[in-house]
């Protein structure tokens, strides 16, 4: 499979769209689509409650993803949201009070609210301070302190499009028994994450980004020596090993990460990430990687041939991932010019954010440069 078979499978793009906005939803693909069509008629007419149906679908999904992760599959759990992942994690550890929790002043509100909620049962948590819209791996291991119990970062910073270094944090965290949680909704999907290599204990990542998957669904990761130390704090009937056994009520909880799905799933959700999963390892999760960062640079390139600087213009290529920020003195004008063009981005906190995915090409960059350049 090659560029021009994957974007075959996006309508909009006859429709003159050029679309770089992959970190806030992506666009639903004609696998997606027709899924999800013979899903509802099949529903409607014919295979109302085929459930067993549903459920090889939910075991090959996650056999996919445990693939792209490096996990076994039994490590994940579906939810409906990363925020409410986060609060998996976040009420289901025996907090005591003193404890503290580590995050950054540049974090996604996702991966903070969870977080600030524990303030209530004494947990403390700090900020670490960002420099010029980055926070690195070494700021987040020197502000590390004894009474540090967790740390929670994203993989990719979703304004700046910044990777930090989840391998150098998940090995010090490990060495110095600190919990590692991960927030992979900007990464996951255009580049590669090795969980078990960056030693994370928990992540949480939605599939309706750069997975092109559905919003309201997401999925949990649980390291199985972590998950040990948790105790549920919401479970449901699915939650226990003889669930089927209806009038037998012994709270036996599974220990597999599937503890954490207490009731019925978002199975639209779940067959509209299945479908985009088989598209990428068509494609290649590496390959996926490798063209996403090409456009990446290929795009800051194209930026300051024009004087056009990027938030990541200085970093290195293991710095970047995706997503490509500008600074302009009149962003809302910008936005608004580009919209007209069919050039779909974002605004975010004063920033003109693209994030082009890897079935994008050189030259819807050129063309959206172009734009830059008459603005």
């Amino acid at each position: 499979m090659n560029i021009t078979d994957v974007r075959n499978n996006f309508p909009y793009l006859k429709n003159g769209i050029i679309y770089f906005n992959h970190a806030s939803t992506g666009p639903v693909s004609t696998l997606v689509a027709n899924r999800l069509t013979n899903l509802l008629s099949e529903k409607s007419e014919s295979k109302i409650d085929d459930y067993s149906s549903f459920l090889k679908v939910v075991d090959e999904t996650k056999k996919m993803l445990a693939d792209m992760l490096n996990c076994d599959a039994d490590r994940i759990a579906f939810v409906d949201n990363t925020s409410n992942g986060l609060n998996i994690l976040a009420q289901s550890i025996d907090w005591k009070k003193g404890d503290r929790i580590l995050l950054n002043d540049i974090e996604f509100p996702a991966n903070v609210y969870p977080f600030l909620n524990l303030k209530r049962s004494g947990v403390e948590i700090d900020f670490v301070k960002s420099e010029n819209g980055i926070v690195t791996a070494d700021q987040i291991i020197n502000s590390i302190r004894p009474e540090t119990k967790l740390v929670s970062v994203s993989f990719v910073q979703f304004l700046s499009g910044y990777k930090i270094d989840l391998e150098k944090i998940g090995n010090y965290c490990r060495a110095n028994k600190v919990i590692f949680c991960v927030d992979g909704i900007q990464g996951i999907g255009a580049i590669r994450l090795d969980v078990k290599k960056c030693k994370i204990d928990f992540l949480s990542c939605g599939t309706q980004k750069w997975l092109l998957g559905m919003q309201g669904l997401a999925f949990i990761y649980i390291d199985e020596d972590f998950q040990k130390k948790m105790n549920p704090a919401n479970v449901g009937w699915l939650s226990v090993i003889n669930a089927w056994e209806l009038l037998d009520y012994k709270l036996e909880l599974k220990t597999s990460a599937n503890v954490f799905q207490g009731g019925t799933l978002n199975s639209f959700g779940i067959y509209a990430f299945n479908s985009s999963l088989n598209l990428f390892k068509e494609f290649g999760f590496d390959k996926i990687e490798s063209v996403v960062l090409s456009n990446t640079k290929y795009f800051i390139s194209k930026l300051k041939n024009i004087g056009l600087d990027c938030l990541l213009s200085d970093c290195a290529d293991g710095e970047l991932a995706g997503i490509v920020s500008i600074k302009p003195k009149n962003p809302e004008v910008i936005f608004e010019q580009l919209e007209k063009k069919k050039i779909i981005c974002s605004i975010r906190e004063g920033l003109i954010r693209f994030a082009p995915h890897f079935y994008n090409t050189n030259q819807e960059i050129d063309i959206v440069v172009e734009e830059l350049q008459k603005i």
